[in-house]
């Protein structure tokens, strides 16, 4: 396998410099997800972006979790379910919850169920979800804009797991104590 750059502020291609410089100040560090991004300054901009456009959603921080861990896990990507577990954690999600998306099992609350299975049927599906599963999400409170927001949120993981599946990303000391290995 070919083997790809950790960036830092001084290797980057100039146009990743001041995204590298943002997240560094955002995130304390620039996490090595970000500094394998970097080689390509419009991948990097893409994702930090459409990540910022998701956050402004209507939906709540768990809600979003739930969205991204569900798609890390069916993608099996080590390193965001790592980085997601950290960062649901620091959030304040609910340690069932984030135990949940972990294992791939039942969330106890049925609202936050029902959008964990309408996430995976989206990404099960490659975004052909049956009518009664978007009636599922429907019945248990939401509404056609959550449908459309899984959808982004779906859209964001591609960007990140696929680039850590082909760049094989270092994981972060700092998500190292919730490092995870997908079930065999």
């Amino acid at each position: 396998m070919t083997s790809f750059s950790l960036h830092t502020a001084d290797t980057a291609p100039e146009a990743s410099k001041a995204l590298l410089a943002t997240a560094g100040r955002a995130y304390g560090f620039v996490p090595n997800l970000l500094a394998c991004m970097a080689t390509s300054p419009a991948l990097l901009e893409g994702y930090m972006t459409l990540a910022g456009i998701f956050n402004k959603t209507k939906l709540t921080e768990t809600e979003r979790q739930i969205i991204l861990m569900t798609s890390n896990r069916l993608n099996g990507c080590v390193y965001c379910m790592a980085a997601h577990s950290a960062i649901s954690t620091g959030a304040g999600v609910p340690a069932d919850v984030v135990a949940a998306l972990r294992a791939g099992t039942p969330i106890a609350d049925a609202k936050l169920e029902a959008l964990r299975q309408f996430t995976i049927k989206i990404v099960e599906s490659r975004g052909w979800p049956a009518a009664h599963d978007v009636q599922s999400l429907l019945e248990a409170g939401y509404t056609h804009q959550t449908v459309l927001d899984v959808i982004l949120g779906t859209s964001l993981k591609v960007m990140s797991n696929y680039t850590n599946h082909v760049v094989q990303t270092p994981l972060d000391p700092a998500f190292a104590q919730h490092a995870w290995a997908a079930a065999v």
